[in-house]
């Protein structure tokens, strides 16, 4: 029976390897570069910055894996870590992974190897022999109980004549390549949004610190102002400004403590924590460095490094050789099966000579008649399939839009941080000279009011813009695939 079972096997994979595999062939699309620049006009090699803020382009061939350190915080690279060991999305993930390579190291053994399953059995059996008398009555005498014993072993090989079976391992293995760069996915964007949300925490800090000193100035104003009504310098109207600028000021801290706290909340649950955990570090942006130097990869090299971009390749993939699965259930299937069994009514003579039984059988199933079934499935295959080609192409538009957005937003956030700041040293300049001149009676209340929220709103604007800077510099590295293929 062994050695049946080996020519069982050479016999059908000399078929199947002598058999062609209908449905397309896969071959990876080909790489876009008709064009070289991700943005239709050129971008500064540098963009604008003072004191060492300066970021410089520069063209590599690969992005660092972990990219974060670029921002030389060491909270936020053991943030991460912690993130990347505790996260339910990542565990999620990497079991995906391990049940399509299950699922396509299954199909892989049942379509190399035979099937063989053992059969023994045992059975107490009691029957009645019947006889019929003078008058033509039945009569029947009852027989002793026997005991009757069976061992087989049943070989069953199905001949991959047209690919079908070898499709469906190239659609699991597909399935399976799928998975991982979802798991690669996973990744990119888990390390990513912490990173964001970490430097969203630290813009909501140093807002609520900006409008925290507005609120002092202003309530030491108040203060000013209400001891000259008294003296008769100025009237209510003043008085009553200068409070409602201070609760106007006042109100808007409300609204920046539930933003810092839904955003701590966040930066828990990406670390794999309950909001309620007290042990996540808290971040300002003077604890963060911007990277100077932004690596580019080139256009050509974006699609073989984005996730996103290889998991859509990898579901057309799947649709292709779904075409070849749903195009060989047209032809015959072929389909060898053996039985090699004993039979007998004692243990002992189970293998003796006499009780042997075999059985070879081959088959073959034509389809002739579905009711059109197989034909509109494959119909159904290729439409998938070009519903997958689609998909792919708008992936790789979508990837080299993020890029080119993350560049333009880089070199204009360069700008507004630049004018922001001249802003911000401007309004305090003007705010200095107010008070000096309100204090000597050479400025009114209404212009000493105006610089005041002038400043408040410079310094206010220029964290914003600080932090999107930030921001937008992450979203770079993200758009360009994160390095992932370093691990």
């Amino acid at each position: 029976m062994a050695d049946f079972c080996r020519k069982l096997t050479l016999i059908g994979l000399s078929a199947s390897l002598l058999a062609c595999a209908v449905g397309p062939d896969f071959t990876p699309p080909e790489t876009p570069t008709q064009n070289p620049d991700y943005t239709a006009e050129p971008l500064p090699k540098k963009t604008a910055g003072r004191s060492g803020d300066a970021q410089t382009f520069k063209v590599v061939t690969a992005i660092p894996n972990a990219w974060w350190h670029l921002f030389r915080s060491k909270a936020l690279s053991q943030l991460i870590a912690d993130s990347l060991a505790a996260s339910p999305t990542m565990a999620m993930a990497q079991a995906n992974v391990r049940q399509a390579q299950a699922l396509a190291d299954a199909s892989w053994g049942s379509l190399v190897f035979p099937q063989v399953d053992a059969n023994p059995s045992w059975s107490r059996q009691k029957a009645a022999s019947a006889s019929l008398d003078e008058f033509g009555v039945a009569s029947g005498t009852s027989l002793k109980p026997f005991t009757l014993y069976n061992a087989s072993v049943a070989v069953s090989y199905s001949l991959d004549i047209w690919g079908g079976g070898r499709r469906e391992l190239e659609s699991l293995v597909a399935a399976a390549d799928y998975q991982d760069y979802q798991l690669q996915a996973a990744y990119l964007t888990l390390t990513g949004n912490v990173v964001t949300t970490a430097v969203k925490e630290a813009s909501l800090r140093e807002q609520m610190k900006a409008t925290r000193d507005i609120i002092a100035a202003l309530s030491t104003q108040l203060k000013a102002t209400q001891k000259q009504y008294q003296l008769g310098a100025i009237s209510q109207v003043a008085v009553l400004a200068q409070r409602t600028a201070l609760a106007q000021a006042r109100a808007t801290l409300p609204s920046l403590e539930k933003n810092l706290a839904q955003t701590r909340h966040q930066l828990a649950v990406l670390a794999g924590k309950l909001p309620s955990d007290r042990s996540l570090p808290q971040f300002h942006l003077s604890d963060f460095r911007l990277p100077k130097t932004l690596p580019i990869t080139l256009p050509s090299h974006l699609v073989r490094q984005r996730p996103d971009i290889l998991a859509a390749e990898a579901l057309m993939h799947q649709a292709g050789a779904q075409v070849g699965v749903a195009t060989a259930q047209l032809f015959p299937q072929i389909n060898l099966s053996a039985a090699d069994a004993s039979e007998a009514a004692t243990f002992s003579s189970l293998f003796s000579a006499g009780s042997n039984m075999w059985s070879v059988t081959a088959g073959l199933t034509q389809p002739i008649f579905h009711g059109g079934t197989l034909l509109a499935k494959r119909r159904a295959s290729l439409a998938a399939w070009d519903a997958a080609k689609a998909q792919y192409q708008q992936t790789v538009l979508q990837g080299f839009q993020n890029v080119a957005d993350s560049l333009r937003a880089l070199s204009d956030d360069a700008e507004a941080l630049r004018i922001g700041r001249e802003a911000e040293s401007f309004a305090k300049g003007t705010l200095n000279l107010s008070e000096k001149s309100y204090a000597l009676g050479a400025a009114s209340y209404l212009d000493l009011l105006s610089a005041e929220q002038q400043y408040q709103q410079a310094k206010i604007n220029r964290v914003q813009v600080e932090a999107l800077r930030y921001a937008d510099t992450v979203a770079l590295f993200q758009s360009l695939g994160g390095g992932w293929w370093h691990q």
